[in-house]
């Protein structure tokens, strides 16, 4: 088989009381390909990336070449670790295996000794193991030698590889290497431009056995000896496969052998420890004397804690089971890429011209964006991401990730309210400070993005209701509104209410205005009312919710393009004038969901103006087909700066058009299933990959294969990643598109719609046309979860639900039907009841009951 699931998949069972659901996946395989795809082993302070074949190519852009290898944020410490075993290279894998926090590779047998590796970053600690595992056939014990060859690269994840850059990554000093009679040492003692003193890198390298002998020099590639170092202009341009180091490398190389016996009949395995510090030797050494006191042990946790990490939304999806397993590897795809830093000093280095002492943070964690470019922190990214975390019950990572944009962006932007753009693990800031200059052509040139001061509102609201955390509420307030006074104020020259700056887009041509800008403003200004009047301070939540009720009024006049049946995704001053460039935030209005009149209210275009926007977003020159990828292009047909579209299928788009489809009772295969779809595909099987997933299974990557309007080929497009060249391929693994599928699945199709800053709960589900059923269970909200089930047949709609372990007070059950249906009856545990409400939404007709929170309760509901 090309991919396998190691535990089989089976119907779930309908209701409630039946059972649990099925067992989740614990591992994910595949076997095709193996070199041309990455992978990584995370922990909250380290990371193996490599490829899974088990080898360690070059790959990564941002700083070329160096992207992968054996990490603990900031610090890069290997390149590459290679096994042997008696005086041969352990050759490729036969097949890779995810597991849930770890990576094992089958591995060809050598002199009759059966071979796995397996690799784990345990949580909380600087570095990685690696087991190579002996399995000896014979009924007589074996000596078996084992080498490891090691080659450093001590380096930070800043400063990058781009022309003009200061600090630059050809800065990098050489390594220094020795071997202590136990252990392989790597020193990097040189002096970054900025840099006041000599900064002191260490990697060490080790085992849980004696060695025999040890070496340091040059190379130590394993199988490829010194090593192939692939330069930034090489053409044509070569595969990962062909490259070990790029043309920054300034690593030094070491080996270790070891005679190991192996019992007849039996196994053992020899764990190699990897750590380091970019503080001292001394701490490298305490952080490997962690690592290799117990590995077993901590590989055995690491399998536990994702364990239990997995129990949270456990859901059935009978008719869409690929949904189903999307939203289960999500959870480990988010914990993955949560990581956290301590003693963090905080530098502007302005699009790498300066290097600017800003001040400190004691500690930091964070969702990264995705491996293996963007790990660190984002703004727009983990504001997205926010609502894959909540619903997946991993609220401390993202409240984490809030603080940290709070703290950071205060030290930068001296409490102005402009929120960071990104922050790299030592601290460095690329952009996102208050700070402005003037365009050759007269314009305004920021330093910030506006879109992330506007999402931010609604990141941290989304928090409180899912939490009923009013402490983080309060911690959050003050800067929440010097954020969204800071864009009333200066980011509104013509005072038109309509903010400018840039977007998540930014395109030649584009107005001052941005779409994506306007729609979140609108939300967080709602956002911000509802927790400031919670907190008591009514003037502030007054003044906000009047500011987003007078924009929402003229939305509609204001953006709405007839014969384009879009929204303008700019305004362009003077005069308002609406530009459409077919790009993918003119879904904003119908993704969005606002909480206004104690409400919530999906979608803030009319029901006609964004019905007839989704629809015309289904074509094929919006959308892509096969042999690609079938979810939302960047940019469609015709436009852009060039009218030439932007073909690249990413997991947000596709993600953002999922959610505008569920805000709008549009949950059909044609419709919200095909971005959902679209999405989870990539994680498992998809076509373009002949059945096989993206790169890691179970992972979301950042852009999926798709072919242009009209063309049977993915060159017309965007390649898969497994065909891209070393320096040329998107994120394997992205957080912010999980968005697209656990949130649809949890919110929309199961209704989970909590708001325990108030203290209640709704649950009013919207079964997804053409299937029996969906089903979640310990959903989490606060300190206590919920669990849902919901089905549809003929003209009756059921809603099951057990709130007894919600932290509410008030509790409504509900059900979606189908816009323009009557009610026929309502029933609630069996009894007529005639005192229930019907509200009319985007969705479809909502009808609800009040009910006790401490009880199990039946909702069903017949259409006339």
């Amino acid at each position: 088989m090309r991919f396998t699931r190691s535990v089989g998949i089976g119907l779930a069972l309908a209701a409630l009381a039946a059972g649990p659901a099925r067992a989740a996946s614990p591992e994910l395989s595949v076997t095709q390909r193996l070199q041309d795809r990455r992978e990584v082993a995370a922990g909250t302070r380290a990371q193996v990336l490599g490829f899974e074949d088990g080898r360690f190519y070059a790959n990564g852009w941002h700083i070329t070449g160096e992207m992968g290898g054996i990490i603990t944020p900031p610090l890069k410490l290997l390149d590459s670790v290679y096994l042997g075993v008696n005086r041969q290279w352990v050759g490729p894998a036969t097949k890779f295996t995810s597991g849930r926090g770890y990576a094992r590779y089958d591995l060809p047998s050598i002199d009759g000794i059966g071979l796995e590796r397996t690799d784990v970053a345990p949580d909380n600690r600087r570095g990685a193991l690696i087991g190579l595992k002996l399995s000896n056939p014979s009924r007589h014990k074996k000596t078996v030698k084992v080498m490891v060859d090691a080659h450093s690269e001590l380096m930070t994840q800043y400063p990058w590889g781009f022309d003009g850059t200061v600090p630059n990554a050809s800065e990098n000093a050489q390594d220094r290497g020795a071997y202590d009679g136990r252990r392989l040492e790597f020193r990097d003692t040189g002096r970054l431009t900025g840099e006041t003193h000599n900064h002191s890198y260490t990697a060490i390298v080790g085992s849980d056995r004696d060695p025999l002998t040890g070496t340091t020099g040059p190379g130590h590639y394993g199988p490829f000896g010194a090593g192939r170092r692939c330069t930034a202009t090489q053409k044509p341009d070569p595969m990962p496969s062909q490259c070990d180091d790029g043309p920054f490398g300034r690593g030094t190389g070491g080996q270790l052998r070891y005679n190991v016996q192996v019992p007849g009949s039996g196994s053992t395995t020899v764990w190699i420890a990897v750590a380091g510090s970019e503080n001292s030797p001394a701490e490298a050494r305490s952080e490997y004397r962690r690592l290799i006191a117990d590995p077993a042990g901590l590989l055995a946790a690491k399998k536990a804690a994702r364990t239990r990490l997995a129990r949270w939304s456990r859901l059935t999806l009978p008719g869409d089971t690929l949904l189903q397993d999307s939203i289960d590897w999500g959870k480990q795809n988010l914990a993955d890429l949560t990581q956290r830093a301590s003693d963090v000093d905080i530098r502007w280095t302005n699009e790498g011209k300066e290097w600017t002492p800003e001040g400190p943070v004691p500690d930091m964690r964070w969702i990264g964006a995705g491996f293996p470019d963007y790990p660190w922190l984002f703004g727009v990214d983990g504001e997205y991401t926010a609502h894959a975390a909540v619903t997946l019950g991993q609220f401390g990572a993202i409240k984490d990730h809030m603080r940290a944009l709070r703290r950071i962006s205060d030290v930068l932007s001296g409490g102005s309210g402009v929120v960071v753009h990104e922050v790299v693990a030592d601290g460095s800031v690329w952009f996102g400070k208050d700070q402005r200059s003037t365009n050759p052509d007269g314009t305004v040139k920021y330093s910030f993005n506006t879109d992330e001061m506007v999402k931010f509102p609604g990141a941290i609201a989304l928090i409180w209701r899912w939490t009923g955390d009013n402490g983080f509420r309060d911690e959050m307030l003050d800067f929440m509104w010097r954020d969204l006074e800071y864009v009333r104020t200066r980011l509104d020259d013509d005072k038109d209410g309509w903010p400018e700056g840039n977007g998540n887009v930014e395109r030649p041509g584009m107005g001052q205005e941005k779409l994506d800008n306007s729609v979140y403003y609108i939300r967080g200004l709602y956002d911000f009312a509802d927790m400031a009047r919670s907190a008591g301070q009514t003037s502030r939540a007054d003044a906000a919710q009047t500011r987003a009720d007078g924009l929402a009024a003229r939305f509609e006049d204001a953006w709405w393009i007839p014969a384009d049946q879009q929204y303008a995704d700019s305004l362009r001053d003077p005069g308002d004038v609406k530009v459409n460039q077919k790009h993918w935030i003119g879904v904003d209005p119908m993704e969005v969901e606002l909480f206004k009149g104690g409400e919530f209210v999906p979608g803030l275009a009319s029901l006609d103006h964004g019905s007839a926007a989704l629809a015309t977003r289904e074509n094929n020159c919006y959308s892509g087909e096969r042999p690609g990828n079938r979810g939302l292009f960047h940019t469609g047909c015709g436009g852009g700066p060039e009218g030439k579209g932007e073909f690249a299928i990413f997991s947000l788009n596709s993600g953002i058009q999922a959610v505008g489809e569920g805000n709008y009772g549009r949950l059909g295969a044609e419709q919200q299933r095909r971005y959902t779809d679209a999405n989870a595909e990539t994680q498992f099987s998809e076509p373009a990959t002949g059945g096989t997933p993206d790169e890691q299974p179970g992972a979301m990557p950042e852009i999926m294969p798709s072919a242009a309007p009209g063309s049977t080929s993915t060159s017309t497009g965007t390649p898969p990643n497994i065909d891209r060249c070393w320096t040329c391929r998107s994120m394997f693994m992205q957080a912010w598109g999980h968005y697209g599928t656990a949130w649809a699945a949890v919110h929309q199709q199961l209704g989970v719609r909590p708001h325990l800053g108030h203290g209640w709960l709704e649950v009013v589900p919207q079964v997804p046309d053409g299937q029996p059923s969906v089903k979640g269970e310990n959903i989490r909200l606060g300190d206590g979860s919920v669990d849902v089930f919901a089905s549809h047949a003929g003209n009756r709609y059921t809603t099951t639900t057990d709130t007894s372990g919600a932290p509410v007070t008030t509790f409504r059950i509900g059900h979606t039907l189908p816009r323009g249906s009557t009610v026929g009856s309502v029933e609630l545990d069996g009894r007529p009841v005639a005192g229930y409400e019907s509200r009319p939404t985007n969705r479809g007709l909502e009808v609800r009951i009040a009910a006790d929170p401490r009880r199990r309760h039946t909702l069903v509901v017949t259409t006339a």
